[in-house]
């Protein structure tokens, strides 16, 4: 898959223990992302957040309840991304989403090798 140097930056931003069609909201959207023919979607868990409420969420081990920060990232062209959003705005209700211009450096390894690993 190919990607142009010019692309968007779709950052999502939920709550660890945000659900969605019986498995976690990330895992959801990633699986989304991934059938729409994105080109990629990491997932980052954050030790320390808040939002909206300016509840702090906190990884602490004196913490019962840590719903802690997850951000997505997904890179791609903005068309694509723009055509994302609306599968995104279906079962995300509660939630951060930012859109960023980029230049994409590389994407994948060199030629002839294997590319296993996320953007």
């Amino acid at each position: 898959m190919q990607i142009s140097q010019k692309a968007t930056l779709l950052r999502i931003f939920i709550g660890e223990d945000d659900r969605a069609n019986g498995r976690p909201l990330y895992e959801d959207i990633v699986l989304k992302a991934r059938e729409a023919g994105l080109a990629g979607a990491t997932v980052l868990r954050g030790p320390l957040g808040f939002g909206r409420s300016s509840i702090l969420h906190t990884a602490k081990i004196l913490r019962l309840s840590q719903d802690l920060p997850v951000v997505i990232e997904i890179v791609d062209s903005d068309e694509k991304i723009q055509s994302f959003l609306p599968l995104l705005d279906a079962y995300t209700s509660s939630c951060l989403v930012t859109l960023e211009k980029v230049t994409v450096v590389r994407y994948g390894g060199s030629a002839g090798a294997a590319d296993d690993s996320t953007p």
